[in-house]
């Protein structure tokens, strides 16, 4: 390819670092690319919680426009982020190796681990209802903004702590010197992973991308992302899953979580190889049958 891959992010520092390891990546394979900035609706309102904005993919959708109208030939987004159903005319190209794919708590200054929380701070509906549902007596405030922001916010707060992706911190260099890490809690769908999209058709640009694909973050992704779209969950549903391959076997944890806290129904499967295209939505048949249908249908109904 000789033209100059236009690539849409973001602004934020993180989405610009992630941005920035696609363009690296690419020159690394010979093709030159160019960074065209672009701020998202979810970018623009810092208040709101993600799961009260009601708008599927509100960090990307900003950018799906850009693409269907050829002012960027690829966009890189937090795969965690963009809908289950991606718009018409756009294409998967290709899934970075994933990073960390664990959420972990962040202390205020003077605070340290403890058996029990009295105030965290999250956007996440996810991460609000599992840590009611482990600590009851817990408050849960909203935290929203970029990473920065919102460790200054921690810092200004009265919370025990606040939670993170650790992948996000740890590709900004801002891990800190303590924190918890919340093995007991499932993270998002594809939580971890950095996805790019390109124009169905676009060939050239397609196949240029797709070279830097890891297919096994792909497959693992991809069934998380089947057993979201099987249970129809979005950024209102507090859905945790994780694929993890090991030989020719995927193990697969998944859950969904009533938002205060109170239900917890999960599921836990091994699946063969082979079997990759059909786990994902295999286990959230499970949960379906378990009973998660009344849980979807009672956050709708809110």
């Amino acid at each position: 390819m000789k033209k100059i891959l236009r690539i849409g992010t973001r602004d934020s520092q993180l989405a610009l670092w992630q941005a920035n390891t696609v363009k690296d990546l690419l020159a690394a394979a010979g093709i030159e690319a160019e960074l065209v900035p672009v701020k998202s609706e979810g970018d623009l309102d810092l208040v709101t919680p993600l799961y009260a904005m009601g708008v599927e993919g509100v960090f990307t959708k900003t950018l799906d426009a850009y693409l269907l109208s050829d002012k960027i030939d690829i966009a890189v987004h937090s795969m965690k982020d963009v809908p289950t159903q991606l718009a018409q005319g756009i294409v998967q190209a290709a899934v970075l190796p994933r990073a960390s794919y664990k959420d972990i708590l962040v202390f205020r200054s003077g605070k340290e681990r403890q058996e029990q929380y009295d105030k965290i701070g999250t956007g996440s509906i996810r991460r609000k209802a599992m840590l009611l549902h482990r600590y009851p007596d817990c408050t849960v405030d909203n935290l929203r903004g970029n990473v920065q922001t919102r460790l200054q916010k921690l810092q200004d707060s009265d919370w025990d702590g606040a939670i993170f992706a650790e992948a996000g911190l740890s590709r900004m260099n801002l891990l800190p010197d303590t924190y918890e890490v919340l093995d007991w809690m499932l993270p998002a769908p594809a939580q971890g992973a950095i996805m790019i999209v390109c124009r169905s058709g676009e060939e050239d640009t397609f196949n240029a991308c797709h070279k830097l694909d890891n297919e096994v973050t792909a497959i693992c992704t991809r069934i998380e992302r089947d057993f979201l779209k099987t249970l129809m969950g979005g950024c209102s549903t507090p859905i945790s899953a994780l694929a993890q391959i090991d030989g020719d076997q995927i193990f697969f944890e998944g859950n969904i979580c009533s938002p205060d806290g109170k239900e917890l129904l999960e599921t836990s499967k091994t699946f063969a190889m082979h079997e990759w295209q059909t786990a994902g939505a295999d286990a959230a048949q499970d949960l379906l049958a378990k009973g998660a249908g009344r849980i979807v249908e009672a956050i709708r109904n809110k």
